[in-house]
């Protein structure tokens, strides 16, 4: 089949992966004019933002998120077990930009010793990060921009002229890896559809490229998506449901390996289990057959996230060396909804619409630390807005993407005190096609994030008289990205410059013994991408350099929502051999030297550069339609690493805090069929 869209363009980065095959034949390639809007929607990729399509993520065969994104320079995911993951994008932690899955808010992130990552790969189709100025329609508090991860589905799968359909796959991987297998069934007749899909792992502990064993790190996810489709009138309705749990023995603090540089104080190195589950249950109604002026959607959800850790640390443990590390349960239960119309008109079209979200948080800390009582902390978040975004080609060759939001906000604390208030937001992306290769770019938003509640699993951890601070405010944030995109027969590339400025989230702050705002935290910096492609392959590159500050000093390395960058580049390379029915490829992922004063002072080392080779064979044979081999190597050269945003290395008074390392070289054997 002959490629007709390269991914990349401007920006946070890009070209994804290709998808099931290049054209065995000698057809010339032309890609399209690189433009902002077309067909009254934005093109993600062209002011900085990232797209994996579904080609992409099956080539990729992702396990977990860090394989998800190894391609996108901007998108770093930090080591360790699964359920440790966290995403930060430019620096910044993924919760602060607004997750969906199927248009579905995930919420904050919960705690900064486990990850921020929301599904199980193995659902993923599709994933767009829209970075910086998000449109109105993206959602509330879209501070730093959107990630909107896509579920598979029926018609996704359902092969043309068929009513029903399957897909099974089945992986085995060495270091730890251990067994992946998932089972899909589908199907659609007269307006009915349904898809269902179970997917299971069960490996070991990994070893890094140094022979070290990381405790606690066996995969262990599993997960059920369940849909159910009726269309008639014009209109369709989707039931859909998805659980992702991962139940296993973990360390305490995922994101970091701790030892002791005091001989007379043993620091707790143990697994425990560890239970995290997130469900989905959603209502969405899509029009079929819409009209200019009718083109309406409306979902309603109900979700769920719960963080469970056994009662380890038993008795009294106000005084000595008692630590409260963890052993906690952490619930989060939402009801929302949105409905919106797109109207057509002449250069583009109009999206308006309101949404809502109420959630209810829990925090139990099972009572054992005597001065940080109540056991149990309740508080609770509502929200309700209204937006407008248009989107318009114009014949002189600008493009207008622009919005506004209006928000309404309260904050309930676990004090029954309450916050209210009422905050707008706007955004505007211009850009001018110069000619047929070349355009340029300038987008700045503004947002308003109402009263952040942050992480808010350090409740567990705070005093009896821990309180919000009678001043709290709603925080904000601010960005602006500036580009140029070109593109030739063959060829594509894209710079973006971006700044990006988050003011007023939360701070647990355990000196004022108060949730309060936080200083601003910024990253800053340039991306750019570029790539080149032929009939049977292509390759391409990307580089990311951002500076990544709170209240204008150096961030630190220390598992926050903004962590260090510094330079981020990537170098990838497919090709198709039709006589063999294979396709190749390879990706390398660099990451130059984080070093600072500041770092040191606070008793981080420096994080190292590292040089890291994925590589993936993918064998079709033609004598057994459907079925795909593949053969994965990952850390092809076992390098000894750990992944950039992860916690750097430091000696913390008694502590010696060590990273969590990143797998050393793995084999996976994989077998897919459909049928």
């Amino acid at each position: 089949m002959l490629m007709t869209r390269l991914l990349p363009l401007a920006g946070v980065s890009t070209l994804a992966l290709l998808g099931t095959g290049w054209a065995q034949t000698a057809a010339p390639i032309v890609l399209n004019t690189i433009t902002l809007v077309a067909d009254g929607a934005e093109n993600i990729e062209s002011t900085g933002g990232a797209v994996v399509t579904a080609e992409d993520v099956e080539i990729l065969q992702p396990a977990d998120v860090s394989e998800l994104f190894a391609r996108e320079s901007a998108v770093t995911a930090s080591g360790g077990a699964g359920p440790s993951k966290r995403i930060h994008v430019f620096g910044i932690e993924q919760s602060k930009l607004a997750v969906t899955v199927d248009g579905v808010p995930q919420g904050p992130q919960s705690w900064h010793h486990t990850g921020s990552n929301v599904i199980d790969p193995a659902f993923i189709r599709r994933v767009e990060v829209e970075a910086g100025a998000a449109a109105a329609d993206a959602g509330f508090a879209a501070a730093a921009g959107a990630v909107r991860y896509e579920t598979l589905g029926a018609r996704d799968l359902l092969e043309d002229g068929r009513s029903t359909g399957g897909r099974a796959a089945l992986s085995w991987g060495s270091n730890g890896r251990g067994v992946s297998a998932s089972l899909a069934g589908y199907g659609a007749q007269g307006g009915f559809d349904w898809f269902a899909m179970i997917h299971g792992q069960d490996g070991d502990d990994y070893e890094a490229g140094n022979g070290l064993t990381m405790d606690g790190t066996s995969p262990a996810a599993q997960g059920a998506l369940v849909k159910l489709g009726f269309e008639a009138e014009g209109g369709r309705i989707e039931l859909a449901y998805e659980r992702s749990q991962d139940d296993a023995d973990r360390v305490i603090k995922m994101n970091m390996d701790l030892y002791s540089t005091d001989p007379a104080r043993a620091v707790d190195r143990n697994t425990y289990p560890l239970d995290i589950d997130n469900e989905t249950l959603s209502l969405t109604y899509t029009a079929t057959n819409p009209t200019d002026l009718w083109d309406p959607e409306a979902k309603l959800y109900l979700g769920s996230t719960e963080y469970w850790r056994p009662n380890y640390s038993l008795g009294d443990l106000a005084g000595g060396d008692g630590r409260i590390n963890g052993d906690m349960v952490l619930d989060r239960d939402q009801f929302g909804g949105v409905i919106q119309n797109r109207f057509t008109v002449a250069q583009g079209s109009i999206t308006t619409g309101i949404d809502f979200s109420d959630s209810d948080y829990a925090i139990d800390n099972y009572g054992d630390h005597s001065t940080a009582q109540p056991r149990i902390r309740n508080f609770s978040t509502l929200q309700i807005g209204a937006f407008a975004q248009g989107r318009f080609e114009f014949a002189n060759g600008f493009d207008l993407s622009t919005g506004m939001r209006l928000d309404r906000h309260r904050l309930t604390d676990w004090n029954s005190q309450r916050f209210t208030d009422t905050g707008a937001s706007a955004n505007a992306t211009l850009s001018y096609r110069v000619n047929d290769m070349f355009e340029v770019f300038a987008g700045a938003s503004r947002t308003w994030l109402g009263f952040d509640v942050g992480e808010y699993g350090l409740l567990h951890a705070r005093d009896a008289a821990f309180a919000t601070d009678p001043d709290y405010q709603p925080a904000t944030a601010e960005n602006y990205k500036l580009g140029l995109n070109a593109s030739g027969l063959n060829w594509r590339g894209g710079i973006t410059f971006f700044d990006t400025r988050l003011d007023g989230l939360a701070e647990y702050d355990t000196q004022a013994g108060l949730l309060t705002n936080a200083d601003e935290g910024r990253s800053k910096g340039v991306t750019l991408n570029a790539s080149y492609d032929w009939n049977t392959g292509r390759i391409g590159a990307t580089y990311t350099k951002a500076d990544v500050t709170m209240d204008g000093d150096v961030v630190l390395p220390g598992g926050g929502s903004f962590m260090p960058v510094g330079d981020l580049a990537t170098l990838y390379v497919d090709q198709e051999l039709p006589q063999y029915n294979l396709m190749v490829g390879a990706t390398v992922e660099w990451a130059g030297t984080l070093s600072d004063d500041e770092m040191t002072q606070a008793g981080f080392a420096d994080h190292d550069s590292y040089t890291v080779v994925n590589a993936y064979a993918e064998w079709t044979p033609a004598q057994m339609e459907g079925t795909k081999l593949r053969l994965g190597v990952d850390n092809l050269f076992d390098e000894t690493y750990y992944e950039r945003s992860s916690y750097v290395q430091r000696v913390r008074g008694s502590s010696l805090i060590e990273p969590a390392y990143a797998p050393g070289r793995t084999v996976t054997l994989g077998l897919s069929k459909s049928f």
